[in-house]
This record gives structure tokens, sequence and C-alpha cells, in this order.
């Protein structure tokens, strides 16, 4: 195991995922900064500091970051500049000597990638390497934890996914994937990890399952892509908002998202959850660390 007075950066604690991560840090006894727009609302953890890190504070980050051994930079929340301030964020963690980078991306981050905003991690991958700092990639499926929240009032889930798969991961693997790949680093460098649930759902499969953990009819409705944009105009979004909704089931319609790795259970050491066990466990109440 690697040495245990490596010292750790995490973003994103205030959040889902990165909260998770921290978490786990925390639960095995390991130090870690905590990089907050507003380090207030950071979680309280033993032997965790909050500090000023927002993504486009670059001296701020510069300070955060000094000297870190270990480094989990959780994706900006979407928004226009988010590439922008990727960047800052990455030139701040090269000027300030960072041992190592682990990015959490998205599966098949690519330049002409379906889904829109994975484009925008494949640009933040580029830019970490031409950095030259040591990372990590792992690249997300779609998280089935947020599968809930695709159906509407109605009971339905909207979209032009067609017959298309995607193979859904658990958040708790991937910060279990993390927390491996942050605790030993070493093995990790310069490598890019798909991470998946155990198994590719199509939309249609993902209701059935919704229906029968939740006790209500859900079901699956495909529209066209007009279609999908014209009945998501209502909310006013953004245009570049509206191609990253619509194109997540785009994506999931010509295959982009449909491989299933065994990343998790590489990683881990244990099996990829199935959408059918978050959604139990989401049920029974939160998760433990």
């Amino acid at each position: 195991m690697a040495p245990t007075d490596a010292t750790y950066a995490i973003t994103g604690a205030s959040g889902r995922l990165g909260g998770r991560i921290a978490r786990r840090l925390a639960a095995a006894g390991i130090a870690q900064t905590l990089l907050a727009r507003t380090p207030s609302r950071a979680p309280q953890l033993p032997g965790a500091v909050a500090v000023p890190g927002a993504y486009d504070d670059h001296a701020a980050l510069v300070r955060a970051l000094r000297g870190t051994d270990r480094v989990l930079m959780v994706s900006a929340s979407e928004s226009p500049d988010r590439l922008r301030d990727h960047r800052t964020f990455i030139d701040a963690a090269a000027e300030a000597g960072v041992g190592h980078l682990v990015y959490i991306s998205f599966y098949g981050a690519a330049p002409d990638a379906a889904f829109t905003l994975a484009r925008d991690h494949w640009h933040t991958e580029q830019h970490i390497r031409a950095r030259g700092i040591p990372f990590t990639f792992l690249r997300d499926n779609l998280y089935a934890d947020f599968m809930p929240a695709l159906v509407g009032a109605d009971g339905a889930i909207r979209g032009p996914a067609g017959d298309g798969r995607a193979a859904l991961v658990a958040q708790d693997d991937i910060a279990d994937a993390t927390v491996a790949v942050l605790r030993d680093p070493h093995p990790h460098a310069g490598r890019a990890y798909e991470l998946t649930g155990p198994e590719s759902l199509t939309l249609s499969e993902v209701a059935s399952t919704l229906a029968a953990v939740g006790g209500r009819p859900v079901s699956y409705v495909p529209e066209t892509t007009e279609e999908a944009y014209a009945s998501r105009a209502v909310y006013g979004a953004p245009g570049w908002q509206l191609d990253a909704w619509v194109s997540t089931y785009t994506a999931i319609a010509d295959g982009s998202l449909a491989a299933v790795t065994t990343t998790v259970e590489d990683l881990t050491g244990h099996r990829a959850t199935s959408l059918d066990q978050v959604l139990r466990a989401a049920a029974d109440g939160p998760a433990s660390p």
C-alpha cells in the first residue's frame, strides 16, 4: 500500500460524488484538504480542512494545491464556462506541483462524442496531458442513481433513445474505484478507465426496474430528436443546455454508452452494482461511507 503520509486534496466534496469520496477517505483515517468555492458548505469530516478553491480562482488554487501528492478533480458544474474553468484548475495544479491528478471524466470522451458534454471532458483530458501532470482518468457512464429524475410527473421517461442501451454505473461504485486509485495511484498513472455497471439497459428496461422497485407505473415513451427539443423548450434553457439534455438520449440511441466493462470490479475487488440494487438501497436509506 502507498505511504500513509501522502497529502490529499479533494474537490466537489459538497456534492454527491465528491462527498462520497471524501467520506470514504475520512473513514479510512486519511487527512485531506477540501477545496470549495464556499468552504463553510463543505462537509465536516474528521481530519479534513476546507479551504477556498473555486475553479476560476487560479491564485487560491495554487495556494491550496501547493505540493499536494494526490488530487481529485471532480468536473465542475455544467456551464458555458466549464472548460475554461477546468483549464484554470489544471494550470494551477501544474504550477503547484501536484503529484498525481485523478479526473472524473465521462465514458467515451471524444472530440466528436454524441453526448455534447463528453466533448468538454475530452478537451479537459487533453489539457491535463499537455501540462504533464501524472494522471488517471475515470470515465463514468451515466449515473444509475439519477434514473428516477428522468421520470416526468406523468410517470413517463421521454427522449430520443430508441432501443439503445446504457451501462449505468452507481455513484458508490465510482467512489470506491476513485478511492482505490487515490490511495495507490502509481499503478494507474497514465491510464483512462471506463466505469460501468454490470449490465446494459434500454430505457424501457430502466422504466420497468423503476416501476418494480418504486411500486408505481413508469414507462418509456420514445421521442424524435425534434420532439425532444420542442418538449424541453418550455424550460427556457440556453441552447448548449438543451443540446446536453437531448444528446444524453441520442448517445444512448447510437450505442455510445452500451459496452459493459469490468473496471469497477478490477479496481475495487467487488462486483459492480445493478440499477435494481441502487434503487433498493436508496429506498432503504442513506448509504454508509
